[in-house]
Protein backbone atom coordinates (compact mmCIF):
# COMPACT_ATOMS: atom_id res chain seq x y z
CA UNK A 1 0.00 0.00 0.00
CA UNK A 2 1.30 3.45 -0.89
CA UNK A 3 2.40 5.74 1.97
CA UNK A 4 -0.40 8.20 1.08
CA UNK A 5 -2.98 5.54 1.97
CA UNK A 6 -2.61 5.84 5.76
CA UNK A 7 -6.00 4.45 6.76
CA UNK A 8 -6.09 0.67 6.76
CA UNK A 9 -8.04 -0.37 3.70
CA UNK A 10 -10.23 -3.44 3.81
CA UNK A 11 -11.48 -4.78 0.49
CA UNK A 12 -14.98 -5.98 -0.22
CA UNK A 13 -13.65 -9.54 -0.22
CA UNK A 14 -12.44 -9.13 3.35
CA UNK A 15 -15.76 -7.61 4.40
CA UNK A 16 -17.66 -10.45 2.74
CA UNK A 17 -15.62 -13.11 4.50
CA UNK A 18 -15.82 -11.44 7.92
CA UNK A 19 -19.42 -10.28 8.00
CA UNK A 20 -21.51 -12.45 5.71
CA UNK A 21 -19.84 -15.75 5.00
CA UNK A 22 -21.08 -18.60 7.22
CA UNK A 23 -20.08 -22.25 7.21
CA UNK A 24 -23.62 -23.54 7.65
CA UNK A 25 -25.84 -24.27 4.66
CA UNK A 26 -23.25 -23.32 2.08
CA UNK A 27 -24.47 -22.43 -1.40
CA UNK A 28 -22.88 -23.67 -4.58
CA UNK A 29 -20.62 -20.86 -5.76
CA UNK A 30 -19.28 -19.65 -9.07
CA UNK A 31 -16.47 -17.11 -8.76
CA UNK A 32 -15.48 -14.50 -11.35
CA UNK A 33 -11.83 -13.98 -10.56
CA UNK A 34 -8.25 -13.59 -11.75
CA UNK A 35 -4.83 -13.00 -10.21
CA UNK A 36 -6.03 -9.80 -8.50
CA UNK A 37 -8.68 -11.62 -6.45
CA UNK A 38 -6.67 -11.87 -3.26
CA UNK A 39 -7.36 -11.66 0.46
CA UNK A 40 -4.11 -10.63 2.12
CA UNK A 41 -1.57 -12.82 0.36
CA UNK A 42 -4.01 -15.63 -0.44
CA UNK A 43 -6.24 -16.01 -3.46
CA UNK A 44 -9.96 -15.65 -2.76
CA UNK A 45 -10.62 -19.11 -4.22
CA UNK A 46 -8.11 -20.73 -1.85
CA UNK A 47 -9.54 -18.77 1.09
CA UNK A 48 -13.07 -19.90 0.30
CA UNK A 49 -12.02 -23.53 -0.15
CA UNK A 50 -10.25 -23.46 3.22
CA UNK A 51 -13.58 -22.40 4.74
CA UNK A 52 -15.33 -25.33 3.12
CA UNK A 53 -17.00 -23.48 0.25
CA UNK A 54 -18.49 -25.47 -2.61
CA UNK A 55 -16.98 -23.74 -5.65
CA UNK A 56 -18.39 -25.28 -8.81
CA UNK A 57 -16.51 -23.19 -11.37
CA UNK A 58 -14.35 -20.16 -11.94
CA UNK A 59 -15.16 -17.62 -14.66
CA UNK A 60 -12.17 -15.59 -15.86
CA UNK A 61 -11.95 -12.34 -17.90
CA UNK A 62 -9.50 -11.09 -20.52
CA UNK A 63 -5.90 -12.15 -19.68
CA UNK A 64 -7.11 -15.39 -18.05
CA UNK A 65 -7.37 -16.68 -14.49
CA UNK A 66 -3.68 -16.16 -13.77
CA UNK A 67 -3.54 -12.87 -15.71
CA UNK A 68 -0.80 -13.91 -18.12
CA UNK A 69 -2.59 -13.83 -21.50
CA UNK A 70 -1.81 -10.90 -23.79
CA UNK A 71 -4.38 -8.19 -24.48
CA UNK A 72 -6.95 -9.43 -26.97
CA UNK A 73 -5.58 -12.99 -26.90
CA UNK A 74 -8.13 -15.80 -27.05
CA UNK A 75 -8.47 -17.47 -23.64
CA UNK A 76 -9.58 -21.10 -23.56
CA UNK A 77 -11.51 -23.02 -20.94
CA UNK A 78 -9.52 -25.33 -18.70
CA UNK A 79 -8.94 -26.77 -15.24
CA UNK A 80 -7.13 -24.96 -12.44
CA UNK A 81 -4.18 -27.30 -11.70
CA UNK A 82 -4.02 -26.24 -8.05
CA UNK A 83 -7.65 -26.85 -7.12
CA UNK A 84 -9.05 -28.97 -9.96
CA UNK A 85 -11.92 -26.50 -10.41
CA UNK A 86 -13.16 -25.96 -13.99
CA UNK A 87 -12.23 -22.57 -15.44
CA UNK A 88 -14.58 -21.02 -17.99
CA UNK A 89 -13.24 -18.18 -20.11
CA UNK A 90 -15.38 -15.11 -20.64
CA UNK A 91 -12.92 -13.91 -23.25
CA UNK A 92 -13.14 -16.83 -25.64
CA UNK A 93 -16.08 -18.29 -27.51
CA UNK A 94 -18.57 -16.63 -25.19
CA UNK A 95 -18.23 -13.42 -23.22
CA UNK A 96 -21.36 -14.12 -21.21
CA UNK A 97 -21.99 -17.13 -18.94
CA UNK A 98 -24.55 -19.43 -20.52
CA UNK A 99 -27.64 -20.56 -18.66
CA UNK A 100 -26.29 -24.12 -18.85
CA UNK A 101 -23.06 -23.02 -17.14
CA UNK A 102 -25.12 -21.54 -14.29
CA UNK A 103 -27.45 -24.51 -13.77
CA UNK A 104 -25.52 -25.93 -10.80
CA UNK A 105 -24.80 -22.52 -9.22
CA UNK A 106 -26.73 -20.82 -6.39
CA UNK A 107 -24.59 -17.71 -5.96
CA UNK A 108 -21.98 -15.83 -8.01
CA UNK A 109 -19.10 -13.84 -6.54
CA UNK A 110 -17.43 -11.18 -8.69
CA UNK A 111 -13.98 -10.02 -7.55
CA UNK A 112 -11.85 -8.28 -10.21
CA UNK A 113 -9.50 -5.31 -9.89
CA UNK A 114 -10.63 -2.55 -12.25
CA UNK A 115 -8.57 0.51 -13.24
CA UNK A 116 -11.48 2.92 -13.80
CA UNK A 117 -11.19 3.27 -17.57
CA UNK A 118 -14.02 2.63 -20.05
CA UNK A 119 -12.02 0.52 -22.49
CA UNK A 120 -10.60 -1.77 -19.78
CA UNK A 121 -12.77 -4.82 -20.43
CA UNK A 122 -13.44 -6.02 -16.87
CA UNK A 123 -16.52 -3.75 -16.68
CA UNK A 124 -17.82 -5.32 -19.89
CA UNK A 125 -17.36 -8.74 -18.30
CA UNK A 126 -19.24 -7.39 -15.27
CA UNK A 127 -22.13 -6.35 -17.54
CA UNK A 128 -22.49 -9.79 -19.09
CA UNK A 129 -22.19 -11.61 -15.75
CA UNK A 130 -24.91 -9.37 -14.30
CA UNK A 131 -27.11 -10.02 -17.32
CA UNK A 132 -26.64 -13.81 -17.12
CA UNK A 133 -27.35 -13.83 -13.38
CA UNK A 134 -30.49 -11.74 -13.89
CA UNK A 135 -31.77 -14.12 -16.56
CA UNK A 136 -31.02 -17.16 -14.39
CA UNK A 137 -32.46 -15.64 -11.20
CA UNK A 138 -29.15 -16.07 -9.37
CA UNK A 139 -27.88 -13.45 -6.89
CA UNK A 140 -24.56 -11.75 -7.62
CA UNK A 141 -22.20 -10.26 -5.06
CA UNK A 142 -19.61 -7.75 -6.24
CA UNK A 143 -16.68 -7.56 -3.83
CA UNK A 144 -15.45 -4.00 -4.17
CA UNK A 145 -11.84 -2.92 -4.70
CA UNK A 146 -10.12 0.49 -5.04
CA UNK A 147 -10.12 2.40 -8.29
CA UNK A 148 -6.58 3.76 -8.86
CA UNK A 149 -8.06 6.35 -11.24
CA UNK A 150 -11.09 7.00 -9.07
CA UNK A 151 -10.20 10.57 -8.09
CA UNK A 152 -11.57 12.24 -11.27
CA UNK A 153 -14.07 12.01 -14.11
CA UNK A 154 -13.03 13.05 -17.63
CA UNK A 155 -13.09 12.36 -21.35
CA UNK A 156 -15.71 12.05 -24.08
CA UNK A 157 -18.85 10.04 -23.29
CA UNK A 158 -19.42 6.96 -25.43
CA UNK A 159 -21.95 7.25 -28.26
CA UNK A 160 -23.63 3.86 -27.73
CA UNK A 161 -25.77 4.17 -30.86
CA UNK A 162 -22.71 3.97 -33.13
CA UNK A 163 -19.65 2.79 -31.20
CA UNK A 164 -20.81 0.25 -28.63
CA UNK A 165 -18.37 -2.69 -28.38
CA UNK A 166 -16.60 -4.84 -25.79
CA UNK A 167 -14.17 -1.97 -25.21
CA UNK A 168 -17.07 0.37 -24.47
CA UNK A 169 -20.62 -0.75 -23.71
CA UNK A 170 -22.16 2.12 -21.76
CA UNK A 171 -22.69 5.89 -22.11
CA UNK A 172 -19.83 6.78 -19.78
CA UNK A 173 -16.68 8.90 -20.24
CA UNK A 174 -13.19 7.50 -20.66
CA UNK A 175 -12.57 7.91 -16.91
CA UNK A 176 -15.71 7.47 -14.81
CA UNK A 177 -14.45 7.90 -11.24
CA UNK A 178 -16.32 4.95 -9.72
CA UNK A 179 -15.32 1.70 -8.07
CA UNK A 180 -16.47 -1.47 -9.76
CA UNK A 181 -19.12 -1.92 -7.07
CA UNK A 182 -20.52 1.54 -7.73
CA UNK A 183 -20.38 0.88 -11.46
CA UNK A 184 -22.38 -2.34 -11.02
CA UNK A 185 -25.07 -0.36 -9.22
CA UNK A 186 -25.18 2.08 -12.13
CA UNK A 187 -25.54 -0.70 -14.72
CA UNK A 188 -28.48 -2.07 -12.75
CA UNK A 189 -30.09 1.25 -11.87
CA UNK A 190 -29.91 2.75 -15.35
CA UNK A 191 -31.45 -0.31 -17.01
CA UNK A 192 -28.47 -1.05 -19.24
CA UNK A 193 -28.88 -4.84 -19.16
CA UNK A 194 -30.62 -6.44 -22.15
CA UNK A 195 -34.34 -6.02 -21.98
CA UNK A 196 -34.00 -3.81 -18.92
CA UNK A 197 -33.69 -6.86 -16.64
CA UNK A 198 -32.49 -6.26 -13.08
CA UNK A 199 -29.77 -8.28 -11.41
CA UNK A 200 -30.25 -9.39 -7.80
CA UNK A 201 -27.13 -7.45 -6.90
CA UNK A 202 -25.30 -7.06 -3.64
CA UNK A 203 -22.18 -4.91 -3.29
CA UNK A 204 -19.79 -5.51 -0.42
CA UNK A 205 -18.11 -2.12 0.07
CA UNK A 206 -14.61 -1.44 1.27
CA UNK A 207 -13.69 0.12 4.57
CA UNK A 208 -11.11 2.91 4.71
CA UNK A 209 -11.25 3.74 0.99
CA UNK A 210 -10.74 7.36 -0.03
CA UNK A 211 -11.76 8.22 -3.56
CA UNK A 212 -9.30 11.12 -3.79
CA UNK A 213 -6.25 8.99 -2.98
CA UNK A 214 -3.83 9.56 -5.87
CA UNK A 215 -1.10 7.06 -6.64
CA UNK A 216 -2.61 4.07 -4.86
CA UNK A 217 -0.30 1.11 -5.46
CA UNK A 218 -2.24 -2.02 -6.36
CA UNK A 219 -0.77 -5.10 -4.68
CA UNK A 220 -1.05 -7.15 -7.90
CA UNK A 221 -0.80 -5.84 -11.50
CA UNK A 222 -4.33 -5.97 -12.95
CA UNK A 223 -3.05 -7.12 -16.36
CA UNK A 224 0.33 -7.95 -17.98
CA UNK A 225 0.95 -4.48 -19.43
CA UNK A 226 -0.14 -2.38 -16.45
CA UNK A 227 2.74 -3.12 -14.13
CA UNK A 228 2.89 -0.08 -11.86
CA UNK A 229 0.97 2.98 -10.67
CA UNK A 230 2.67 5.23 -13.24
CA UNK A 231 1.50 3.11 -16.18
CA UNK A 232 -2.00 2.83 -14.70
CA UNK A 233 -2.20 6.62 -14.40
CA UNK A 234 -1.06 7.08 -18.01
CA UNK A 235 -3.28 4.32 -19.36
CA UNK A 236 -6.49 6.37 -19.91
CA UNK A 237 -4.55 8.81 -22.10
CA UNK A 238 -2.23 6.35 -23.86
CA UNK A 239 -4.73 3.60 -24.68
CA UNK A 240 -6.13 5.81 -27.45
CA UNK A 241 -2.86 5.14 -29.31
CA UNK A 242 -4.07 1.56 -29.81
CA UNK A 243 -6.22 2.96 -32.64
CA UNK A 244 -3.18 4.51 -34.33
CA UNK A 245 -0.01 3.16 -35.91
CA UNK A 246 2.01 4.08 -32.82
CA UNK A 247 3.25 1.54 -30.30
CA UNK A 248 2.71 1.93 -26.54
CA UNK A 249 5.60 -0.19 -25.36
CA UNK A 250 3.98 -3.62 -25.47
CA UNK A 251 6.70 -6.25 -25.48
CA UNK A 252 9.14 -3.96 -23.65
CA UNK A 253 9.91 -3.50 -19.96
CA UNK A 254 7.87 -0.28 -19.88
CA UNK A 255 4.43 -0.80 -21.46
CA UNK A 256 2.18 2.26 -21.31
CA UNK A 257 5.10 4.44 -20.26
CA UNK A 258 6.30 5.46 -23.71
CA UNK A 259 4.97 5.87 -27.26
CA UNK A 260 6.81 5.12 -30.53
CA UNK A 261 6.22 5.89 -34.17
CA UNK A 262 9.00 4.41 -36.26
CA UNK A 263 12.17 5.70 -34.62
CA UNK A 264 10.41 8.62 -32.90
CA UNK A 265 9.97 8.03 -29.16
CA UNK A 266 7.86 9.91 -26.65
CA UNK A 267 9.42 8.72 -23.39
CA UNK A 268 7.17 9.25 -20.36
CA UNK A 269 8.95 6.97 -17.91
CA UNK A 270 10.35 9.81 -15.84
CA UNK A 271 7.45 12.19 -16.30
CA UNK A 272 5.30 12.76 -13.26
CA UNK A 273 2.18 10.62 -13.41
CA UNK A 274 -0.82 12.63 -14.65
CA UNK A 275 -3.80 13.15 -12.38
CA UNK A 276 -6.25 13.58 -15.26
CA UNK A 277 -7.06 12.34 -18.75
CA UNK A 278 -5.07 14.25 -21.34
CA UNK A 279 -4.98 14.57 -25.12
CA UNK A 280 -1.55 16.21 -25.12
CA UNK A 281 0.39 13.00 -25.83
CA UNK A 282 -1.90 12.02 -28.69
CA UNK A 283 -1.83 15.51 -30.23
CA UNK A 284 1.95 15.81 -29.83
CA UNK A 285 2.60 12.52 -31.61
CA UNK A 286 0.10 13.40 -34.34
CA UNK A 287 2.00 16.65 -34.93
CA UNK A 288 5.34 14.78 -35.03
CA UNK A 289 4.12 12.09 -37.42
CA UNK A 290 2.67 14.65 -39.79
CA UNK A 291 6.06 16.37 -39.90
CA UNK A 292 7.83 13.04 -40.51
CA UNK A 293 5.47 12.11 -43.32
CA UNK A 294 5.84 15.50 -45.00
CA UNK A 295 9.64 15.46 -44.84
CA UNK A 296 10.14 11.83 -45.91
CA UNK A 297 10.29 10.49 -49.44
CA UNK A 298 9.22 7.03 -48.24
CA UNK A 299 5.67 5.75 -47.97
CA UNK A 300 4.88 6.00 -44.27
CA UNK A 301 1.67 4.82 -42.66
CA UNK A 302 -0.78 7.53 -41.61
CA UNK A 303 -1.19 8.27 -37.91
CA UNK A 304 -4.68 6.77 -37.47
CA UNK A 305 -5.55 3.21 -38.47
CA UNK A 306 -8.08 2.80 -41.28
CA UNK A 307 -10.36 0.74 -39.02
CA UNK A 308 -12.79 2.40 -36.63
CA UNK A 309 -10.99 1.08 -33.55
CA UNK A 310 -9.89 4.58 -32.61
CA UNK A 311 -13.53 5.64 -32.65
CA UNK A 312 -14.47 2.68 -30.44
CA UNK A 313 -11.81 3.71 -27.93
CA UNK A 314 -12.57 7.43 -27.98
CA UNK A 315 -16.30 6.68 -27.97
CA UNK A 316 -17.31 8.97 -30.81
CA UNK A 317 -16.75 9.80 -34.45
CA UNK A 318 -15.55 13.34 -33.76
CA UNK A 319 -12.19 13.15 -32.01
CA UNK A 320 -10.19 11.93 -35.00
CA UNK A 321 -11.63 14.68 -37.22
CA UNK A 322 -11.13 17.30 -34.51
CA UNK A 323 -7.43 16.47 -34.17
CA UNK A 324 -6.92 16.35 -37.93
CA UNK A 325 -8.63 19.73 -38.33
CA UNK A 326 -6.19 21.38 -35.90
CA UNK A 327 -8.57 22.09 -33.02
CA UNK A 328 -6.92 22.77 -29.67
CA UNK A 329 -7.43 20.47 -26.68
CA UNK A 330 -9.44 23.21 -24.99
CA UNK A 331 -11.76 23.48 -28.00
CA UNK A 332 -12.16 19.71 -28.20
CA UNK A 333 -12.94 19.43 -24.49
CA UNK A 334 -15.70 22.01 -24.83
CA UNK A 335 -17.55 19.74 -27.28
CA UNK A 336 -17.82 16.83 -24.84
CA UNK A 337 -18.56 18.89 -21.71
CA UNK A 338 -22.40 18.81 -21.85
CA UNK A 339 -22.52 14.99 -22.01
CA UNK A 340 -19.84 14.79 -19.32
CA UNK A 341 -21.87 17.03 -17.01
CA UNK A 342 -24.95 14.87 -17.55
CA UNK A 343 -22.98 11.72 -16.73
CA UNK A 344 -21.72 13.26 -13.50
CA UNK A 345 -25.32 13.94 -12.50
CA UNK A 346 -26.28 10.30 -13.12
CA UNK A 347 -23.13 8.98 -11.44
CA UNK A 348 -23.90 10.79 -8.20
CA UNK A 349 -26.88 8.49 -7.52
CA UNK A 350 -24.70 5.39 -7.30
CA UNK A 351 -21.70 6.53 -5.27
CA UNK A 352 -21.01 4.52 -2.13
CA UNK A 353 -17.97 6.48 -0.98
CA UNK A 354 -19.13 10.07 -0.76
Amino acid sequence: MAPSQEVTLRTGAEEFLDNEYALGGLPRFAVVANQTSIVGNTHLVDTLLALGADIRKIFCPEHGFRGTAAAGAHVDNGIDPKTGIPIISLYGKNKKPTQEQLEDVDYVLFDLQDVGCRFYTYISTLHYVMEACAEAGIPLAVLDRPNPNGHYVDGPVLDTAHYRSFVGMHPVPVVYGMTIGEYAQMINGEGWLKGGVKCNLGVFPMQGYKRDSVGYELPVPPSPNLRNAHAIALYPSLCLFEGTHCGVGRGTDYPFEWVTYGTDILDLRREEAPVAFSLKYLMEMYRRTQAIRQSSNQAIKPFFQKSNFFEKLSGNGDLRRQIESGMSEEEIRATWQPALDEFKRIREKYLIYK
